[in-house]
C-alpha cells in the first residue's frame, strides 16, 4: 500500500508542474496570441525575465510537447517558437481558470489591475 501511494501521481499536480512557475504561463499566453514568436520578441514582452530563465522555460515547455522550436538555417540564425497542438489544447482550461480568477478577484475586491495580456482581452 505504501509503495502504491509513493508512485501515485495526481493529474492536477502533474499538469500544474508542466505549466506552473513564474514564467511558463506568461510564455504560453504570449504564444497563444501569435502564430510564432522570435526569442528576442518573447524576451521584450516578459519584463524582468533573464536569458537563462527564458531559455530554461522554453526548453522545458518544448521537452513536454507544449512549445515547438523552429530553427531556420540562415545568416543571421533565426529561431521561432509556437504552441504545438498539445500546447493549444490547454488554452481552453486556462481560459476557464482565468475567468474564475477574475470572478474571485471581484468578489474579494482585489484592487490589483489585470496584467497586460488579460487587460487586452477584456
Amino acid at each position: 500500500m505504501e509503495k502504491e501511494e509513493r508512485e501515485a501521481v495526481c493529474p492536477l499536480k502533474y499538469a500544474l508542474n508542466l505549466v506552473g512557475g513564474k514564467w511558463k504561463l506568461p510564455i504560453i499566453c504570449i504564444l497563444a496570441r501569435e502564430e510564432s514568436v522570435r526569442y528576442n520578441s518573447l524576451k521584450r514582452k516578459l519584463c524582468g525575465i533573464t536569458n537563462m530563465m527564458l531559455s530554461q522555460s522554453l526548453k522545458e515547455l518544448e521537452e513536454n510537447g507544449i512549445v515547438h522550436r523552429e530553427q531556420y538555417n540562415e545568416i543571421p540564425p533565426r529561431v521561432e517558437y509556437s504552441l504545438t497542438k498539445e500546447g493549444r489544447s490547454i488554452l481552453e482550461p486556462l481560459d476557464s481558470l482565468s475567468e474564475w480568477g477574475k470572478t474571485h478577484m471581484d468578489r474579494m475586491q482585489t484592487q490589483s489591475p489585470y496584467c497586460r495580456e488579460c487587460r487586452d482581452t477584456k
